[in-house]
């Protein structure tokens, strides 16, 4: 491969992550609002902020799809989502 073709392929690549950094991003702050929109429900309700076995099931989907990493992923989605104390 030249080296004029294999920059087109990683700076092509490098736009194509930027892309879904973006989207991913998009999704998260969605998430955020959606998790908002439940605790406020819930707390409404005389419930807790925080539902600790839900979170065990996200925990567990996250690391049974991408291991140990999945785990810290969920953990930071997690804590991003249940807004502030």
């Amino acid at each position: 491969m030249s080296t004029s073709t294999t920059s087109d392929v990683i700076g092509s690549a490098r736009e194509r992550i930027d892309d879904l950094d973006g989207r991913i991003l998009d999704l998260i702050r969605e998430r955020m609002g959606v998790s908002a929109s439940i605790q406020e429900a819930r707390i409404a309700a005389g419930g807790r902020r925080v539902h600790l076995s839900r979170e065990m099931e996200i925990l567990d989907r996250y690391r049974q799809a991408l291991g140990k990493p999945g785990t810290t992923l969920a953990m930071t989605l997690l804590e991003l989502c249940r807004g502030r104390a």
